[in-house]
């Protein structure tokens, strides 16, 4: 990235109705040069500029090991969001990124792996999920908790089928409310807890959703005997400048834009409450 500020331009190709207030976004840059040249790795994020209408950060959620298009999966929630929502295939917006830190990945390997995740909190973590699927042998049991609201509230629904009828991973689900389609189980996901047996001295617990979700799986976890440092989350609903000037997300001596989105456990506990 030459200039931090300098959005570049970038293309729909695909959009994918998610829930009914969320949307999957497969963009590609229009400068070839430089779409060839993007790399990111897991957890990192960019600013979406919606022209009219403002920016905003979205986590990446694509594969970071496949190259040629990235994807964002979006909430309406907002001005941004809701301009993000109404748009087709064919629109081009501004792009900046990639930005922050990222998920060890490498730095992980040889170890088993928890993925905890709620609602929305999938999106950024599949950015890791994929990869380890694609290096899959350089892992040892891998795990994936996901729970959210309802059953139509699941993003990534084709992919969770995939997941579940694969047998190198364990996939559990759960919702708060099950409706007639639901089978499995219904509960918030740390009740996923007593389904799976993990040796935290050998785990990396990767976890992100809503703050009142993250609060209490961290709980757990430790409650469970891992280490602080391995448990990892990413803060990046805070953010909003992406690059340390707003100050939007200075919590303490600490920008999450610049010195996260990714945190460890060791580190978030010393944060002033915000």
């Amino acid at each position: 990235m030459e200039n931090l500020y300098l959005p570049q331009l970038a293309v729909i190709d695909q959009i994918v109705d998610e829930t009914p207030d969320t949307k999957t976004f497969t963009l590609h840059f229009l400068d070839e040069r430089y779409n060839k040249a993007f790399s990111y790795k897991p957890g990192q994020f960019v600013e979406v500029s919606v022209f009219g209408k403002g920016e905003a950060p979205f986590g990446l959620c694509s594969n970071p090991l496949r190259k040629g298009n990235f994807r964002i999966t979006v909430r309406a929630t907002g001005t941004v969001t809701n301009a993000l929502h109404e748009a087709k295939v064919g629109d081009v917006f501004g792009v900046r990124g990639p930005l922050g830190n990222s998920f060890p990945f490498e730095e992980v390997m040889g170890h088993d792996i928890l993925i905890v995740a709620g609602g929305i909190g999938l999106p950024p973590l599949r950015s890791l999920i994929e990869p380890i699927f694609d290096k899959r042998n350089k892992f040892g049991e891998f795990t994936i908790l996901y729970g959210a609201r309802t059953p139509t509230d699941r993003v990534y629904k084709d992919a969770l089928e995939e997941w579940a009828a694969r047998d190198d991973v364990r996939l559990l689900q759960t919702v708060d409310r099950a409706d007639e389609t639901w089978t499995g189980p219904v509960g918030v996901v740390t009740t996923l807890f007593e389904k799976i047996k993990v040796d935290p001295k050998r785990t990396f617990a990767f976890t992100c959703g809503p703050p009142i979700m993250i609060r209490f799986v961290i709980q757990d976890l430790l409650a469970m005997g891992f280490a602080d440092d391995h448990i990892i989350s990413t803060l990046e609903r805070y953010m909003k400048c992406g690059v340390g000037k707003c100050g939007h997300c200075a919590i303490g001596h600490k920008y999450i834009c610049v010195d996260g989105p990714v945190f460890s456990w060791r580190q978030i506990k010393v944060l002033p409450e915000r």
